[in-house]
């Protein structure tokens, strides 16, 4: 409106008879009509005692910003653009090609308000909501001749398709974990997305539409019918990916849509040069019709060839995702998960949410496995290959005093308790980055308790089975020479491993985020040496009862095949957490040190910080880790001797730093060597190697930095001794990247180089 009117309405009621002596009625109609008149379009009165509520809603009114309804002067209300006139192939092609771009802004977590529903043709097919595939048509008069034009055709084909999909997409996703407004938007603003037409119909109406591009050979160029019918094939594609979602039985079929989408986006790429856009079949007036609290908003404008690329990773991670379906053991399941997380670009949410749909679809794990068989695999890997405690007879025991039925018994309370602290990590890997570290600083806290259970319920099988302890040889980790006698535990380990795994996730992944500041990679690094140190003691610990339950089993050979195929799969599993424990420890060690002698200098600066302290930042940064009790929490105080060294020399930092770069060097070779099935990376190889090469890379960049500065520290002449060198040039400069300027984003090697003359 572009002033306030006060029309009379000769229908309207009289108002109140109002009896009173102290009340004269003045009738102001007509005052306030002209006094309004006097008043600039976005102009405000505002009264002394309007309270802060009633002037804040005042401002909403004829605030541009604020109030959807405001027109400027001589702008018309509704938008005036007609969805009947013909369109030239070209200008066809554009608009696709721009609705492709809102899909995916919307697909990025923008608002339909924003994207899609900005666009004319859309808000003519959707409203009023049609009840049949008869009533869609952009214009709703049957004796209309638009119907017919066939560039018109082809337009409503492919907004139906699309809006179709976008159905599908919304209620996947609405029924799986995200979150609103930081992954994606699911508010339809009471449109319904064609809830009420089948998908057949949809089906039909591409299927007619590509039938009708065969008649326009000899009016429309090859070129452009080739377009045309490349992009209602991806509309028919992506909408038979949609309803796919359920199909976990027919890996093939599911994945056929998104494999069959490669042929057809590289013509749309092509013909996109074609295109010729249609701006006025957008308008933000649409947004004033739609059911929607919030101010009017811009249209989001993405760029066709960032748009393409988004929607082409979005085919190719979907093709990736269905694999999943390809169970080999629950170790793969979780490399599969957390390494298909981890890319970069990260995957877009609904395909997300598809692997969420495909892990946990109806109470069962990838359709077909029960979390009783998915912990039993996992915990025949890391702690109890070939078990008598996972045996499946035990359950048909039902003698109280028989040793089997205690098993049984003791066993199923555990899994009762590990299953859904277990089942939260798979899921919390199908989040985006910064939730899952969020949600991981929770989940290590159940697994804190988990571990207090597993212990009651190992010392109680400990007695009923009448274990005997093994001796255990020292570790060459650990101070003590001695041997020891110790039980197996398996339970508690078990879940002691994963508990040591996720506090070093939660440490990398801060690295990932640029949660630490590069003062702070010092401490960090330390820290997370302690971690990965600890789980490697803690795996050797592991490694010496899998060997006795290995002799035990060899002397006494059964005939099941199975017993041998866990037992080893349980040594090659232990080899390969012992490897990468190592590998994690000693490159943190050697960038730990790196990091020591380059604030010693003062090439690493800490900045000013008015409100806060040493002491506060890390009370800070170990809070996730407070209540955790093994591994206990270093004190600041040995935190901060531990990580300074302040009693070692820059020179002696330095080759301890080099020492353990070689260790991690050949870690990371024995690694890239393993095969998928030696790595438990079965379906996810590629991208468990790749992994490992950036380890690898992050070791040799590091190795040139700690040489640099070697040769800096020779070049001075003098010993740099055990405390603050500030004051000694080193003719350094150091540049600390940023994560995604690394090899390795949990892996933040400073880059050193001379300063010129």
């Amino acid at each position: 409106m572009a002033r306030l009117s006060l029309a009379q309405d000769p229908e309207q009621q009289p108002p109140p008879a109002i009896h009173s002596p102290g009340v004269i009625r003045v009738d102001i109609t007509a005052k306030f009509a002209a006094a309004t008149k006097s008043l600039e379009p976005g102009e405000l009165v505002k009264d002394g005692f309007f309270t802060l509520f009633e002037s804040v809603s005042a401002l909403e009114i004829m605030d541009p910003k604020m109030d959807s309804g405001c027109v400027a002067p001589g702008e018309k209300f509704e938008e005036e653009y007609d969805v009947s006139r013909k369109l030239l192939p070209e200008e066809v092609l554009g608009i696709i090609d721009e609705l492709v771009c809102h899909e995916i802004s919307w697909h990025l977590g923008y608002p339909l308000a924003q994207t899609l529903f900005t666009s004319v043709y859309v808000e003519a097919l959707s409203m009023p909501d049609p009840a049949n595939i008869g009533e869609a048509h952009f214009v709703r008069s049957g004796t209309s001749g638009s119907n017919t034009e066939p560039m018109l055709q082809i337009l409503r084909a492919y907004c139906l398709g699309m809006l179709k999909a976008c159905s599908h997409v919304n209620e996947h996703i609405k029924l799986e974990h995200f979150y609103e407004e930081e992954d994606f938007v699911t508010n339809t603003y009471n449109r319904t997305l064609l809830r009420n037409i089948s998908t057949r119909n949809i089906h039909s109406a591409l299927r007619e539409a590509e039938g009708l591009l065969g008649l326009l050979k000899d009016e429309v160029s090859s070129d452009i019918l080739q377009g045309l019918s490349a992009r209602l094939s991806l509309r028919r594609i992506f909408l038979e990916a949609t309803e796919s979602l359920e199909m976990t039985q027919d890996l093939t079929k599911t994945q056929a849509p998104w494999i069959e989408a490669a042929n057809v986006l590289p013509i749309i790429e092509k013909t996109h040069i074609l295109a010729r856009s249609v701006d006025e079949a957008f308008s933000a007036k649409l947004q004033r019709k739609l059911a929607s609290t919030m101010p009017p908003r811009p249209i989001v404008q993405l760029d066709f060839k960032e748009a393409f690329a988004h929607l082409s990773r979005m085919f190719e991670d979907g093709a990736e995702v269905v694999n999943v379906l390809k169970y080999t053991d629950s170790q793969c399941l979780l490399t599969f998960i957390s390494t298909f997380q981890a890319k970069k670009p990260q995957p877009l949410v609904f395909v997300r949410t598809l692997l969420q749909s495909f892990l946990f679809n109806e109470m069962q794990v990838l359709g077909r496995m029960s979390i009783r068989q998915l912990l039993d695999d996992d915990l025949s890997i890391l702690t109890l290959p070939a078990s008598p405690l996972l045996a499946r007879s035990n359950d048909d025991i039902e003698v109280v005093h028989d040793v089997r039925f205690v098993m049984s018994q003791q066993t199923e309370l555990f899994r009762q308790r590990a299953a859904q602290p277990f089942v939260d990590i798979l899921r919390t890997f199908c989040q985006n980055r910064c939730r899952v570290r969020r949600t991981l600083c929770h989940l290590v806290n159940e697994w804190e308790n988990l571990q207090f259970d597993a212990e009651d319920i190992d010392q109680l099988l400990q007695v009923k089975t009448k274990e005997r302890p093994i001796l255990l040889e020292p570790s060459m980790m650990s101070s003590s020479d001695q041997t020891i006698e110790s039980y197996s535990l398996p339970l508690s380990s078990w879940t002691y491993l994963y508990k040591l795994r996720l506090m070093e996730m939660i440490v990398q992944l801060g690295f990932e985020l640029g949660v630490y500041q590069p003062d702070e990679h010092l401490g960090m690094y330390w820290y997370l040496s302690y971690l990965a140190k600890t789980r490697l003691q803690h795996v050797e610990r592991i490694k010496s009862f899998i060997i006795h339950r290995v002799d035990e089993a060899r002397a006494l050979p059964s005939e099941d095949p199975d017993v041998e195929k866990q037992l080893q799969r349980a040594l090659a599993s232990t080899r390969l957490t012992l490897i990468d424990a190592a590998v994690t420890w000693e490159l943190s060690v050697a960038l730990a040190c790196l990091y020591a002698v380059l604030a010693r200098h003062g090439l690493v600066r800490t900045p000013t910080r008015p409100y806060s302290n040493d002491e506060f930042r890390y009370d800070l940064r170990m809070k996730p880790f407070s209540s955790i009790g093994l591994p206990s929490l270093p004190t600041f105080e040995e935190f901060t001797t531990g990580s300074q060294q302040l009693d070692t020399s820059s020179e002696e930092l330095l080759v301890y730093g080099e020492r353990a770069l070689t260790g991690a060097k050949r870690g990371f070779e024995t690694l890239n060597k393993l095969s998928a099935e030696e790595s438990f990376s079965v379906g996810s190889h590629e991208r468990w190697v790749a992994g490992v090469r950036n380890g690898l890379k992050s070791c040799i960049a590091a190795g040139i930095a700690i040489q640099t500065v070697q040769k800096a520290l020779a070049g001075t002449g003098t010993q740099s001794g055990v405390g603050p060198m500030k004051d000694v040039a080193l003719g350094l400069t150091v540049e600390v990247p940023t994560p995604d300027k690394t090899y390795h984003p949990s892996w933040i090697v400073p880059r050193v180089t001379f300063i010129p003359n």
